[in-house]
């Protein structure tokens, strides 16, 4: 098969102790293929070594794997894109088992998967690391009823319609978080391949911070909660807001029809004002709803007018 049309995009930043041999072992894989290497203001060789091993360096100064993805998106121009890290965790092997599909149009995205095997628990030796990834698959398969087998994957393959449609939001390790959900939410055809996974080599410094970037993590799910299904988040908030408000005036109206008064008047007010929140809330998401619905029509059309019978 021609690899000549795929772009191995490898974000990085202070990856100099590994950056080589993943751009030989890429280069090795899928002859033919480009590989570009952004360097995200590495304060060590990254850039030089990858330039010495053959890959195309390119530097992206806002900081963050969320600003490089969306710089690599901009300006590579291929029919598979396949996303890689540049620690040496994810075995280039895997490489044409995730472009095939692209590139025989049966998927828009693959998803390297590490948890099917074991292998990420086997090697992976930071704590909760496996647990926030389980939590963001469920929330994923709460909100959208998709279940990854893996979401918080660095290694996955994109068509050239994924890649060019999709609008980066998040800075920073939200991205394959961001990139999952977009994939469900338009409904993109998508692949999951078990991978095997290694740990990083003694020396090499991860970047991800478990509990800040977890917590950004979260707040991206629940931004894009927000942003796809607004009906289902308003509402969630109108049915809390109706309890507080039922909890609240069920005693007060209980008391009137026994006794004819209102004698907590305070807590009477409250508890309208709590099932007016429900109501507005509610009034709210069905809005949004309608606005998302068109918009995403609007999206739809954009995307076969631009790529035709490329996509799905």
């Amino acid at each position: 098969m021609d690899y000549s049309n795929i772009a191995v995009i490898i974000p990085c930043y202070n990856e100099a102790l590994t950056i080589g041999k993943v751009v030989d072992d890429f280069h090795r894989e899928l002859p033919g293929a480009v590989v570009y290497v952004y360097d995200n203001n590495s304060s060590d060789d990254t850039s030089q070594i990858a330039e010495q091993h053959g890959a195309t360096v390119r530097h992206e100064p806002r900081q963050g794997k969320g600003n490089v993805c969306r710089q690599m998106f901009r300006d590579i121009d291929a029919e598979c894109y396949l996303m890689v890290d540049g620690d040496d965790t994810y075995p280039a092997g895997a490489a044409k088992s995730l472009c095939n599909p692209i590139l025989n149009g049966e998927a828009d995205m693959t998803v390297g998967d590490r948890l099917s095997n074991g292998t990420y628990a086997e090697e992976n030796k930071r704590a909760f690391h496996g647990f926030g990834n389980n939590l963001v698959r469920a929330m994923i398969k709460w909100i959208y009823g998709y279940s990854f087998d893996d979401v918080m994957t660095g290694y996955r393959a994109m068509s050239k319609p994924f890649v060019k449609t999709f609008p980066v939001l998040s800075e920073g390790f939200q991205i394959e978080t961001e990139l999952s959900i977009h994939a469900v939410d338009h409904r993109w055809r998508i692949q999951d391949v078990p991978v095997e996974y290694r740990d990083r080599p003694a020396g090499s410094e991860s970047k991800l911070n478990t509990v800040s970037d977890g917590i950004k993590v979260i707040a991206m799910i629940g931004t894009l909660f927000k942003d796809y299904r607004p009906l289902k988040f308003f509402s969630l908030i109108a049915i809390i807001f109706a309890i507080i408000g039922f909890a609240l005036g069920i005693p007060i109206v209980a008391e009137y029809f026994q006794t004819g008064l209102v004698a907590r008047f305070p807590t009477a007010i409250l508890a309208v004002s709590f099932m007016f929140l429900c109501g507005l809330s509610l009034a709210t998401g069905l809005i949004l709803d309608s606005v998302a619905k068109v918009e995403r029509k609007q999206w739809e059309l954009q995307v076969y007018k631009t790529h035709g019978s490329k996509v799905r």
